[in-house]
């Protein structure tokens, strides 16, 4: 029993993920989650005690798998200045997978504190990667250039998500020379 409504969990969190990222948080609403997974409105309250709780789920799923990817390709870079391009360069690259996707809609939305509270921590680890790389550039305030490199960052991510008139190759390599330029001060 426990095993099915993990699925079952696991079907809403799936059918919001793509509610999310077809149509933002309105979308996202517990009638489409019942028409989506098939299930009674009445049973998607059993799950989920309101939309806000489904969002701070999500948040709590996807955010540190997300953060992971980051991680992981600036694991592989050697230098400082590639810590920050694969910094850049990785996730804008996760703007077109549709876990993603619903993150940038979470991340837009009006969002109760519980669910910002949990995408602040996964930024934290996140910024945090990142200060040390410009701690290493010799960077005087590591900690507010790595937010304001994380703002170029979630400015380039709307931009790509807006479908804007330049294609996202050109965003994101447009991106990494400003970051690249800005971090060696």
């Amino acid at each position: 029993m426990a095993e099915h409504r993990s699925m079952q969990r696991g079907a809403l969190l799936d059918a919001a993920r793509s509610l999310l990222s077809e149509g933002g948080t309105e979308a996202l609403t517990f009638p489409a989650l019942a028409e989506r997974t098939g299930l009674a409105r009445s049973s998607v309250y059993e799950y989920f005690r309101s939309r806000a709780a489904v969002v701070e789920e999500l948040c709590e799923v996807d955010f540190p798998r997300w953060a992971a990817e980051v991680e992981a390709a600036m694991e592989t870079a050697s230098t400082p200045e590639s810590k920050v391009e694969a910094y850049v360069r990785r996730q804008l690259a996760l703007v077109g997978d549709r876990r993603h996707r619903a993150v940038v809609a979470i991340s837009a939305s009006e969002l109760d504190s519980g669910a910002r509270e949990k995408i602040r921590a996964a930024h934290g680890g996140l910024v945090a990667m990142i200060v040390e790389a410009l701690a290493t550039l010799g960077h005087e305030q590591p900690r507010m250039a790595a937010m304001l490199l994380q703002g170029m960052v979630d400015a380039a991510v709307r931009r790509i998500e807006l479908g804007a008139a330049e294609d996202p190759a050109v965003i994101t390599d447009a991106a990494v020379a400003m970051a690249l330029r800005g971090v060696r001060g």
